[in-house]
């Protein structure tokens, strides 16, 4: 794979078993990358440790007095530069190649899976850590991966080079072989330490962009209550935590790049005194001493690679388990397949949870007193069953036993804080569809009219409006513009059942009876379900329900339910406790006199009888 074929047709299925197991998962998919990355480091890095043979050789030439030697010295300084120069280009090619294909593979398996769960994945994880995950994890991940490939060529260089010193010098190369995997463990000790200290910088740093997320979301919420003050403050004790995580890990990886900066310097100067005592005994010539002191020297460049991948695993290692943790998350609703879901059932919603009924073909109301009860309610309608595990059906099917397209097509539900992603308008609404509905149908029909007047004159150089841009999250708008496009968006896919919540809670009420009817007309012979407490739209209605404690607890239409039952009469109105009871007394005082009345009646017939 390379980088101009990204992105992967099928990134595959990870195991998501644990960090370890999904890094491994990685590097294997990666393989045929891996060997060539291998190959080319071997050729660097051989190059690089040859140059002392050949330097030694070019000393003893000169003190031999030899030109042939002194040739051959500088014909194989030639190769070796040769193939130094050639190794480090595509080594580094190779290298980054590895690192974006492993990052960009890890990110689709993120989008896929976020795709998979929809919502119901920032109730699972927070969505900073989603956030944390798909940013700078992604990075430390394909970190570790490439490095795998650079750290094995460095350690068969290693391994190489201390056999050729024992073959060329026994006597120093037996110094060198021994010495040199000492100084490759000498910093094992202080890895756990090192691991522990990073992976609490990173728990830190992103419960920091949790926060930094969580307050820019509700940023406007903050302005109105006046406690920007109170998040910066909370926000800055994250920040200076994840200072100090950051200052304590850099003291430990300080130490490990010190200590193998001091062992190779002892072990050189070991080098060099029993050197020089050998070639006193005329055991080893000048040539030698310079080939296996200027060997140790270069080996400090390949032994580097032993505390990256060390430093590259600490940091990777959190990252990968975080990343498995979401992709191992799964939809509640997943089930064996029983069902091929090859059409798309249709006919009456049914929720047994609660006994909401949403007849095939009509508009339904559904009132609940409790908003954080009725969006729960509106993502159970669209497959997610309850906590007593019934599953909501559509023509007597239930939905968890469909695949999740089929699901989808079947049931599409738009909560009350619906996202607009930055683009063109005609982006936003080039979602999948049923055809049968355009897009200037969906637009008229939520009422956009004035959305698409703004989105041109905030759009530079866009005559037509589906061309405008929309910026992310649509922050240029008001919040009346995002709902009425979100509703555009949802009314141009033409699903089975649509399921609405709170779609107009931002609009004005000339603007809401307008839509009322826009969507009654556009949805005419559709399943709809709307979450409201708006007598405009529950006066549009074909069927209204009331939803109380968690159960059905009146049906009807609007005008019958607000003069018959209070409990509907107190959320549609908003009364108060006291003006429900005002209102009690005058239903029992009205109930009171048409019984009298009925009485004088019964009275009169029995006197004129």
């Amino acid at each position: 794979m390379q980088i101009q074929d990204l992105p992967y047709p099928d990134p595959g299925v990870p195991d998501a078993r644990s960090g370890p197991r999904f890094l491994w998962w990685l590097f294997r998919n990666q393989l045929g990358g891996q060997l060539k990355s291998l190959s080319w480091g071997l050729l660097h890095f051989l190059s690089v440790s040859a140059l002392p043979f050949c330097v030694g050789v070019a000393v003893q030439a000169v003190v031999d007095r030899s030109g042939s030697q002194l040739a051959l010295a500088g014909g194989l300084l030639v190769l070796c530069s040769a193939g130094n120069a050639i190794g480090d280009t595509f080594l580094h090619r190779t290298a980054i190649t590895n690192w974006i294909t492993a990052a960009a593979r890890v990110q689709q398996l993120l989008a896929r899976k976020a795709a998979h769960l929809g919502s119901a994945l920032t109730r699972r994880v927070a969505a900073g850590e989603v956030v944390a995950v798909s940013t700078g994890d992604v990075e430390k991940i394909g970190w570790f991966v490439e490095a795998c490939s650079r750290f094995t060529a460095a350690a068969l260089t290693v391994v190489a080079v201390c056999v050729g010193l024992l073959v060329y010098q026994p006597a120093l190369g037996v110094v060198v072989a021994v010495g040199l995997p000492v100084l490759a463990v000498a910093v094992l000790p202080l890895l756990p330490r090192a691991t522990r200290r990073a992976d609490f910088q990173r728990e830190k740093a992103g419960r920091a962009t949790e926060l930094a997320s969580d307050t820019v979301a509700g940023l406007r919420v903050l302005r109105g209550i006046g406690g920007e003050e109170l998040f910066l403050d909370r926000y800055r004790r994250a920040s200076q935590e994840v200072r100090h995580a950051a200052v304590r890990s850099a003291r430990m990886w300080s130490l490990i790049s010190a200590i193998q900066v001091l062992l190779p310097g002892l072990l050189l100067i070991a080098v060099v005194w029993y050197g020089v005592h050998l070639a006193r005994q005329g055991r080893v010539t000048v040539g030698e001493l310079v080939t296996v002191y200027s060997s140790v020297m270069i080996l400090s460049y390949p032994l580097r690679h032993f505390e990256e991948i060390a430093m590259a695993y600490s940091f990777s290692r959190p990252s990968a388990r975080r990343a498995a943790r979401v992709l191992s998350l799964e939809r509640v609703t997943d089930t064996d397949g029983s069902r091929d879901g090859s059409e798309v059932p249709s006919g009456d919603l049914y929720d047994p949870a609660t006994g909401l009924l949403a007849p095939s073909g009509r508009l339904t109301a559904v009132v609940c007193g409790d908003p954080d009860a009725a969006g729960r309610l509106a993502e159970r309608l669209g497959g997610h069953p309850s906590e007593e595990g019934t599953a909501v059906l559509l023509g007597g099917v239930p939905l968890d036993e469909l695949p999740l397209d089929r699901a989808r097509a079947s049931v599409l539900v738009q909560d009350k804080d619906p996202v607009l992603l930055s683009g063109t308008l005609r982006d936003l609404l080039d979602v999948p569809r049923s055809g049968d509905v355009g897009a200037e149908e969906a637009l008229s029909a939520a009422q956009c009219d004035d959305v698409l007047a703004a989105l041109v004159q905030g759009s530079l150089g866009a005559e037509d409006p589906m061309d405008a841009r929309i910026t992310e999250r649509g922050r240029s708008l008001s919040g009346g513009q995002r709902q009425r496009l979100a509703l555009a968006r949802s009314l141009v896919t033409d699903p089975e059942v649509l399921v609405l919540d709170e779609p107009t809670s931002a609009v004005d009420s000339h603007t809401e009876a307008r839509i009322a009817q826009g969507v009654r007309d556009l949805r005419a012979g559709r399943t709809t379900v709307m979450f409201t407490s708006s007598p405009l739209l529950l006066d549009r209605a074909d069927r209204v329900v009331l939803v109380h404690e968690g159960e059905v607890a009146a049906v009807g239409v609007h005008h019958e339910l607000v003069n018959a039952e209070p409990r509907y009469r107190a959320v549609v109105t908003r009364e108060t406790d006291e003006e429900a009871a005002l209102n009690a007394r005058k239903d029992g005082q009205r109930r009171g006199s048409a019984l009298d009345d009925v009485l004088k009646e019964l009275e009169e017939i029995e006197e004129s009888a």
